[in-house]
């Protein structure tokens, strides 16, 4: 059983919760972004609702678990909660947190996180699980500030509020692994969009996956993709975890839009970050409507511009049918140069294999 004990770490203190607590509790549990994301608590959530709580927090004391409240270390404030749940059948513990709006984006919750778990690993604990839905990104930054490592995502492991089945990305923190902070290697957009005055490329959000799935159903973009198109769910799904993949850093998903209407043109993304070798793989498409407008090689030369900027990546590669022209003219008038041919890469609907012609990008100023 772990000791009820109070914590300091920095400007932040973590003590067991207070009735003291209640008032800030019950505000600090009524705004719109914990309703979201912590799907089993009431709302409206009433001053009974934080009294339950408490006795929760109490029960998990005993049961081998643990309960914090994070208040200001100078002047007692209540800034949000952060808890052990008891272990399971194997011994491990999972971790889980909220922040009040008032304390948000100062690094509470990694802070205390990381406190929270450093403290039980010195108890003996020997393994905390975390777990975060795939959309919430301010817990997922948590994981990764806090020294937690992915393992895997649970695919519709729970059912939000409107009764979607949400996907959770699994972390996990061992008593021996070395608990740094993960740097984000492929950084959020600085404005939300890159634009030079005709495209715009903003984050592919969930509100686009209807147009996602309209443009790779279009004969003239699926005759060029590796397999069938996606189903509406499977396009959904992956706008949902565009924010996931580029704070992870693997991989950075963009809508094209016409900057004078903002109408979904296409895509293009990053894939293949390999931050070992500083490379990354170029792909796109664009809907028939808005091509002969020179929108791709705008995207691309976007695209590109930011990578070399704003990340480390220091070769920017591409693939193109033998057969796609229109693609190959994109990456010339983009800068690109033909490295090569890899022969019968490509399989296609009729059985035969096209071949691929490979394309590179280096960061300028280097040879």
């Amino acid at each position: 059983m772990l000791p009820r004990e109070v914590i300091s770490t920095g400007s932040l203190i973590l003590r067991p919760p207070s009735r003291d607590d209640l008032p800030a509790i019950v505000r600090a549990t009524s705004d719109a972004d914990t309703a979201r994301f912590l799907y089993r608590l009431p709302m409206p959530y009433t001053i009974e609702d934080a009294e339950a709580y408490l006795a929760v927090a109490a029960q998990r004391w005993t049961e081998g678990g643990a309960e914090f409240t994070i208040a200001d270390a100078g002047s007692g404030q209540y800034l949000g909660a952060v808890g052990l749940r008891p272990p399971d059948s194997h011994g491990a513990l999972s971790i889980g947190y909220r922040v009040a709006e008032w304390a948000r984006g100062k690094g509470v919750a990694s802070a205390a996180t990381r406190a929270v778990t450093e403290w039980a690993f010195d108890k003996g604990v020997r393994r905390i699980e975390l777990r975060a839905e795939v959309e919430n990104l301010a817990s997922l930054r948590v994981a990764y500030a806090a020294g937690y490592l992915q393992e895997g995502v649970e695919r519709e492991r729970a059912r939000t509020r409107d009764g979607r089945a949400a996907d959770f990305v699994a972390f996990a923190r061992l008593a021996g692994d070395p608990g740094e902070a993960a740097a984000q290697y492929l950084p959020f957009l600085e404005g939300g969009e890159l634009s030079d005055g005709v495209v715009r490329l903003t984050q592919l959000a969930p509100s686009d996956s209807g147009a996602f799935h309209a443009m790779v159903g279009e004969p003239s973009v699926s005759h060029w993709m590796l397999g069938p198109p996606p189903t509406a769910d499977a396009a959904e799904r992956r706008c949902r975890y565009t924010g996931y993949w580029w704070l992870s850093g693997q991989r950075a998903e963009l809508a094209i839009r016409d900057a004078e209407t903002d109408a979904f043109a296409g895509h293009i993304q990053l894939v293949q970050v390999l931050p070992s070798i500083g490379q990354a793989m170029v792909g796109y498409s664009l809907r028939r409507a808005y091509r002969g407008r020179g929108f791709m090689t705008r995207s691309v030369r976007l695209l590109a511009d930011w990578a070399f900027s704003h990340t480390a990546l220091h070769r920017l590669v591409a693939g193109t049918d033998v057969d796609n022209e229109a693609s190959q003219q994109v990456l010339r008038r983009a800068g690109f140069s033909r490295e090569g041919v890899q022969r019968q890469l490509f399989p296609r609907a009729d059985g035969t294999r096209g071949d691929d012609v490979e394309w590179l990008l280096l960061r300028p100023g280097r040879s």
